[in-house]
């Protein structure tokens, strides 16, 4: 079975699926030329396995929209437009509200205590203005954001031509109606938080008994109302030893997808820099994934090696609006460039790509001197 990625007279950009995994090619007169350019972002996909494949179309993952469809065509247009050095926000993560039952350890939304909330107008300003730009995913994130009255209504307004549309969540309140509600409004994944395999540790993480509960009714919720789920966990030393354990529980509970992030010292977390990942832990990971791969189970999405082949993405692909209407260069980065109150976002993109720093191989929030010379954090 054959996908398109890209298709023109003189270049052919596709995948095989063979035994379950991808395999990319290229062929056409012009992939002489465009083979070595390509080569980096087709290496995120060889031998991977797709989340979903069907007749008509596949789901590589829950971060990108499906192939072939017109939010998947102009994400390609931003990958060729970055070749020629001109970056757009792929990806841009609305925080709607402070509002969240919980109180995590490594929350990186900051602690203001005013319970802001973006007014539902602001948020679909925002929307117009990324897809104009050419954004192809819109995450709603929090707080929580299931507690916004509202939320399947934004959800609707995101043209689903332009971009597929995410929910970050812990899973608090998301009943089996409300992930028929979200469903049913378009929403494309749901991504479902998770801090360790154990009910207990979760919880303490999380600052709420009951949240692990939540979080396990929230994914089978969302996988019985037919959305595509993923599960998210902030890698850190308190869970790299728990990698085959969470795979296990996403398996049991039939996800599409298992995501990792490595932990950054941001948020609630910003004086624990010398707690990151160590060498040992990252080369677990490493492992892991390698392991993972040749398992029956979901995907697992490893952004830590991702990120080793793209550079950090904050200010480059990623975009991130507080409840606040702060305009930042991701979540991570506590650094309002503007504000959707008072500016518009082009202009702040166009500020925010005229620093060179924002051109990173590595997360800048684990960088000490990026911490020194823009937070003046010292270490």
């Amino acid at each position: 079975m054959q996908y398109d990625f890209f298709k023109s007279p003189i270049l052919r950009v596709y995948t095989e699926i063979e035994d379950g995994y991808m395999r990319m090619k290229v062929s056409g007169a012009g992939s002489f030329l465009m083979r070595k350019s390509l080569e980096k972002n087709l290496s995120l996909f060889e031998g991977e396995k797709p989340v979903k494949t069907e007749a008509d179309r596949l789901i590589c993952s829950t971060w990108m929209p499906p192939v072939p469809s017109p939010g998947f065509d102009r994400l390609v247009k931003s990958q060729f437009f970055s070749f020629l050095g001109k970056m757009i926000p792929d990806q841009v993560t609305i925080s709607i509200t402070e509002e969240c039952p919980n109180n995590c350890i490594h929350c990186a939304l900051p602690d203001t205590k005013n319970r802001k909330k973006l007014a539902p107008e602001t948020v679909k300003s925002i929307i117009d203005q990324v897809l104009e730009m050419g954004t192809t995913f819109v995450i709603f994130d929090g707080g929580e954001p299931l507690t916004y009255q509202g939320l399947e209504d934004l959800i609707r307004y995101v043209n689903p031509e332009k971009a597929i549309t995410g929910l970050f969540t812990s899973g608090a309140g998301l009943t089996q109606e409300r992930a028929s509600s979200l469903k049913e409004a378009g929403l494309y994944s749901l991504t479902v938080s998770f801090d360790s395999a154990y009910e207990e540790k979760h919880d303490y993480v999380r600052g709420r008994k009951g949240v692990f509960k939540s979080a396990v009714e929230a994914v089978k919720n969302g996988v019985n109302a037919g959305l595509l789920v993923n599960i998210y966990v902030v890698l850190s030393r308190d869970n790299v030893n728990e990698l085959d354990e969470l795979y296990a529980l996403a398996s049991k509970l039939k996800v599409h997808e298992l995501s990792f992030y490595e932990i950054v010292p941001t948020g609630r977390w910003m004086d624990h820099a010398s707690e990151i990942m160590t060498p040992k832990d990252l080369r677990k990971f490493d492992n892991f994934v390698s392991r993972a791969r040749e398992k029956e189970g979901p995907r697992v999405f490893p952004i830590p090696q991702v990120m080793k082949t793209t550079g950090c993405m904050a200010g480059r692909k990623w975009l991130h609006i507080t409840p606040e209407g702060d305009i930042l260069p991701c979540a991570c980065i506590p650094i309002p460039y503007g504000n959707v109150h008072r500016d518009r976002i082009k202009d702040v993109w166009k500020k925010i790509r005229e620093d060179p720093v924002y051109n990173a191989k590595c997360c800048l929030m684990r960088n000490p001197e990026f911490r020194e010379k823009y937070l003046n954090l010292l270490e």
